[in-house]
């Protein structure tokens, strides 16, 4: 008897997510021209250097690559997807150009995540140092979950001077279509960054390829730190940085992110927060290109809203930010969801800043965002129909797959 319910309801799960592939699939042949609010990426000083916070993936590929096309020493470059079109191949020819002319180069992408791409795109003269993560982690030896984790970090580190980091995948689409969050950061951090792609491109190993010096006088004391999830030795910290910062707040709690699916503690945090009279808004996507994620997200809608946490549903676009400032003293930007996925499952890496000017542009950028919202309520949360109430109820159970 138990075999057989448990078969209705995995049968009435893959129905309801098929479903949802044929919404999700009209949805996109819908579209219109996409257009979304942004400020612009200029410099600003932050306690040990600059950075500029980009929010327009245009603007982010023309920093990017110009730098790539004006470095001298060293270039490193870790994407989760690397898609093989025009802008993944501009990218690709200025990699051999710099490579060419007696720079450095090491690239690393993620193979999962790139199966839809021709295996061709990735083939690199001997000049380049390319890897890919595998699907399959060979070390450290012995068996562990961690060896499936996905490689889903972006960094790029030009000359050890300048870093980048953030939300942006390698693609076409992200160039106009796409809200996301990337910023170029300058001083002691760009060190940082660069240590934790020697230390995974030194890890993961790999045939015919070069082990990289560690860089050396790193400094101790700095308001920006990178905080790093690496699953092959079940180190998640990233969460642990999310719990505490909201843990601390007193005033305000606004987060950015494209998935909201948050493991019991972290739901928690958020409502004790709520309920203290922290000012706690979250923007999500009104639709997300995973219609799985946004309904496995509705099912904590109601506490939040109850809580008196306040929902942004980010409208006519995509945003795939990971973001957070709080109390105009702390933010976070950064590769992590605010899912299992990549709380406790990924190679995920974000900069966490105690710092007031980058908290404070972050809050600048955020009310950006704000008027290309839709607010969420409760009386409307709860009018839902009943139908989407049973997809919700349905697929609850699949929450900590994501």
């Amino acid at each position: 008897m138990l075999q057989r319910i448990g078969a209705v309801i995995g049968a009435v799960q893959v129905l309801t997510i098929a479903a949802l592939q044929v919404v999700a699939w009209l949805r996109k042949r819908r579209q219109g021209p996409v257009n979304f609010p942004r400020t612009e990426p200029d410099d600003f000083a932050t306690a040990e250097g600059t950075a500029a916070i980009f929010m327009y993936g245009g603007d982010l590929y023309a920093d990017m690559l110009a730098a790539i096309r004006a470095a001298e020493h060293s270039i490193y470059f870790e994407t989760f997807i690397w898609k093989g079109d025009k802008l993944g191949q501009e990218f690709k020819d200025a990699f051999i150009e710099a490579a060419a002319r007696g720079v450095e180069v090491y690239v690393v992408w993620d193979r999962f995540a790139n199966l839809v791409v021709d295996p061709d795109f990735y083939r690199f003269p001997d000049s380049v140092h390319a890897r890919q993560h595998p699907i399959y982690l060979r070390w450290p030896r012995g068996w562990r979950l961690g060896k499936l984790a996905r490689n889903h970090r972006k960094v790029l580190v030009v000359d050890g001077e300048t870093a980048w980091v953030g939300g942006y995948n390698i693609g076409s689409l992200y160039v106009n279509d796409w809200r996301d969050t990337h910023a170029r950061l300058s001083g002691p951090i760009a060190a940082d960054l660069a240590d934790a792609f020697v230390d995974y491109w030194n890890a993961i190993g790999g045939p015919r390829q070069p082990l990289l010096a560690e860089p050396i006088g790193r400094a101790w004391h700095t308001s920006a730190r990178v905080v790093r999830n690496v699953p092959a030795y079940a180190s998640y910290p990233i969460r642990g940085m999310y719990l505490e910062a909201i843990d601390r707040a007193s005033q305000r709690i606004w987060l950015t992110h494209a998935y909201l699916i948050p493991d019991q503690d972290l739901l928690e945090a958020l409502l004790k927060a709520a309920r203290r009279g922290v000012d706690v808004r979250v923007i999500i996507p009104a639709e997300s290109n995973h219609i799985e994620a946004d309904w496995l997200s509705r099912g904590f809608y109601r506490q939040l809203l109850e809580a008196g946490v306040r929902l942004f549903l980010y409208q006519e676009a995509m945003v795939h930010a990971k973001t957070a400032t709080i109390d105009g003293q702390w933010a976070t930007i950064g590769t992590a969801n605010l899912d299992r996925l990549s709380l406790v499952g990924n190679y995920e890496i974000n900069v966490e800043f105690i710092d007031p000017a980058v908290a404070q542009r972050m809050e600048t950028i955020f009310s950006t965002d704000l008027t290309n919202c839709r607010e969420l309520t409760l009386d409307e949360w709860q009018s839902r129909p009943l139908m989407a109430k049973w997809s919700e109820a349905v697929l609850r159970p699949l929450r900590p797959l994501l």
